[in-house]
């Protein structure tokens, strides 16, 4: 086979966030394929830091840096009637890069991770392009247009994304989804679903790294009573903050009514405004970016996951129980990870009352934690391994195929 070209919204490392940590690993199992050019944003320092990375897996590299104001990406949108999802990760540098990579080297296949980079796939390219969209970005915003958030421009926006996201199923030989749910819901917004052949490839996790054997509670769990929950994400990510707000407003005082010490730690980068705002609240801390999230991990008692708005696998779930924590998930959170509720992890509603009454048990008897949670690691062990998890990426990209005809 020829060499593949990669594009990716965001740097692939370090690992510190759910997109990163899918790119990353499959960028990896790219280049075990064939050379791999890679293409793809930095946003910060840290970001510019790793392109070294990227340098040392990649045959030719090109990362732009990405400081496009979102108003400016706005006015585009308007003006050219597309996305803002789109506009805001349009350049022109990177796309004269993607010419040029397919001009002077023997690409064959294109693969694009994230709906936002399929704008780069050239018209006249006839060869193999893989799509991998994670989930439904479009079903998103109608979910925040439904929820009275910036209606105007999250309507406009899901109508434009689910057009983008026909058109690359259309185009694509093949378009990945993290989940069945997932796929299901992508084929049942399509025209023609028959169109489109869209596979399922699911989350990994690293349960070498996550290991709790391995790691010491963060001195914070250690030197106070607790209970202590914890919840982490990046936690300027609406969905992450609107969860977190919920458990501050609805669940701890809840449960601090039975448990006056229960504490909740907020764990993640960037947190809003809104959530800076509860530092002083009583049993809440909000630790922001941290280097290492998982001695909180592993000091918690419980792992919140009461997403109300969610697409795709959660990351943050996956790694509480490789972690071999008690995770309290909610339908939303629970998407795309076939564990059984009462066996693997406590499933039920964002209900307050219901919640209290599902972890108390646990709670009051250290063995029935370390049980939910022993069964918890060796769930992500049998069912979440990367090698399995990206064994179809390898058998889409062996797979013989004719050229198309240009678009």
């Amino acid at each position: 086979m020829g060499d593949i070209l990669f594009l990716a919204h965001r740097v692939p490392f370090p690992p510190n966030r759910g997109d990163k940590i899918r790119s990353g690993h499959l960028l990896k199992k790219l280049a075990e394929l064939a050379p791999v050019h890679v293409g793809c944003f930095a946003e910060n320092a840290e970001d510019r830091a790793a392109i070294k990375e990227v340098a040392a897996i990649a045959k030719t590299h090109c990362v732009p840096n990405r400081s496009k104001p979102l108003p400016l990406a706005g006015v585009e949108a308007v003006l050219s009637g597309k996305p803002v999802s789109l506009t805001a990760f349009h350049s022109k540098k990177l796309e004269r890069w993607v010419g040029e990579t397919i001009a002077n080297h023997p690409v064959d296949t294109i693969v694009i991770f994230s709906g936002q980079m399929g704008q780069y796939v050239p018209e006249d390219f006839t060869d193999r392009a893989i799509v991998d969209l994670c989930d439904v970005d479009s079903a998103k915003f109608e979910s925040y247009a439904e929820a009275d958030e910036r209606v105007w421009l999250n309507a406009r926006e899901a109508r434009l994304l689910a057009a983008e996201e026909e058109r690359l199923a259309r185009r694509a030989d093949a378009t990945i989804l993290i989940s069945d749910n997932e796929a299901e819901l992508f084929r049942s917004r399509l025209k023609d679903a028959t169109k489109a052949n869209v596979q399922v490839i699911g989350n990994g996790i690293d349960a070498a790294i996550f290991d709790p054997s391995k790691i010491e509670p963060h001195g914070a769990m250690r030197t106070s009573e607790g209970p202590h929950f914890v919840f982490t994400g990046q936690m300027d990510y609406r969905p992450n903050e609107q969860a977190a707000e919920w458990v501050i407003a609805n669940f701890l005082p809840t449960i601090r009514a039975r448990h006056p010490d229960a504490h909740f730690h907020i764990v993640g980068r960037n947190p809003t405004e809104n959530l800076l705002r509860h530092k002083n609240t009583p049993g809440v801390t909000v630790w922001g970016e941290v280097p290492d999230v998982r001695p909180f991990i592993v000091g918690a008692d419980v792992i919140l996951a009461p997403l109300l708005i969610a697409r795709g696998v959660q990351n943050k779930v996956l790694e509480a129980m490789a972690m071999a924590k008690p995770v309290l998930v909610t339908p939303e959170a629970a998407t795309g990870i076939s564990a059984k509720d009462g066996e693997h992890w406590l499933l039920c509603k964002a209900d307050a009352q219901v919640m209290c009454e599902r972890v108390e048990p646990l709670l009051a008897n250290k063995a029935a934690r370390e049980k939910l949670g022993s069964a918890a690691r060796q769930f992500v062990l049998d069912c979440h391994a990367w090698d399995a998890m990206l064994a179809p990426l390898t058998e889409l990209i062996d797979k013989p195929r004719e050229k198309r005809d240009a678009a």
